[in-house]
């Protein structure tokens, strides 16, 4: 696959096929294992722990025996998918290279994606190292090329006609299903680094690896609510918000965009200044810090406001 030509710089990457393919189910079932790259690691244990909580198994986070034979009725579910891109598929706007500066960014028209290939990776829940891993070197990036991606097709974009049609655009390009369940509670715990739904007979229904404050600007523990969500917003940056900040940086609004600070949404919470909300990095979920906030990937981030509505308590536990 020509990254260069599409200003990514090539990175080895091994997929795990098998690897994937659980990936793949556990996405679909809405136990988020964060980027599908066909890799092991914490955040496909914590959604293996997700579903075996479902199903009554011991939740050892591997993928034992039992754990297989749970998940055995969904194999049909292929870990990849050859597909044709078109012109809108491709196409943009697109920033590059974008500026790190808030007072640069906020000169912009959007926070863009910096290219298609970068695009197409968060359309298909991964990263642009594992589309180069998964084709050809020969392939490109342009309308009627087959491209392979990792098997993150909705089955369902029958999306509320009440939401915005910019926001239903947004959660078609995520690749987001319309098709969702209904939570009553959102439990987010520090210590394993997830967020759970619960639903109205408090049973788990959907988990999210997240990222969860730092040593600077730790997570609010208690007992709040999720007041309404903020679809495609603008960032209004506030140094004195950030302890990270220059000593002479100053308040910006920043435009909206998929590269923003909060992602694609903000799901406000009854904490001032605290929210539930996407990030311009998906491959750094639960393995960075945040300012305090709970940052999932942008699809998480956008499939999670389909489950919840104002009013929504959310309970910050160690």
């Amino acid at each position: 696959m020509s990254a260069q030509a599409e200003g990514t710089k090539a990175v080895s990457a091994v997929v795990d096929r098998t690897t994937l393919h659980l990936q793949v189910i556990l996405d679909h079932l809405g136990f988020s294992p964060g980027v599908l790259d066909g890799k092991a690691g914490k955040s496909l244990t914590a959604a293996l722990k997700g579903f075996q909580e479902t199903r009554g198994l011991p939740t050892t986070g591997k993928a034992d025996k039992a754990t297989l034979r749970a998940l055995y009725p969904y194999r049909a579910l292929r870990p990849t998918r050859l597909l044709t891109l078109t012109a809108e598929s491709l196409a943009g706007p697109y920033v590059n290279p974008l500026p790190k500066d808030p007072a640069e960014q906020a000169k912009l028209l959007a926070l863009a994606y910096r290219n298609a290939m970068e695009k197409l990776a968060e359309s298909f829940h991964t990263t642009p190292d594992v589309l180069i891993a998964l084709n050809s070197p020969s392939t490109r990036l342009a309308p009627g090329a087959k491209v392979v991606f990792p098997n993150a097709l909705p089955t369902s974009r029958e999306y509320d006609a009440k939401l915005p049609a910019e926001w239903r655009k947004t959660l078609t390009d995520l690749n987001v299903d319309a098709t969702q369940p209904q939570g009553a509670k959102v439990v987010v715990d520090k210590s394993d680094e997830v967020l759970r739904v619960l639903d109205k007979n408090g049973k788990l229904v959907a988990q999210f690896m997240a990222t969860m404050g730092s040593e600077h600007d730790p997570l609010p523990i208690g007992k709040w609510t999720i007041k309404g969500a903020s679809y495609n917003p603008p960032f209004h940056y506030n140094p004195d918000l950030f302890w990270d900040a220059k000593d002479d940086a100053k308040a910006a609004k920043l435009p909206a965009g998929p590269n923003g600070p909060v992602g694609v949404i903000w799901l406000d919470l009854s904490k001032p200044h605290y929210g539930i909300h996407g990030t311009p990095s998906p491959e750094t979920i639960g393995r960075a810090e945040s300012h305090g906030c709970i940052r999932l990937t942008n699809w998480d981030a956008a499939r999670l406001s389909l489950m919840v509505k104002p009013g929504t308590p959310a309970v910050f536990q160690q």
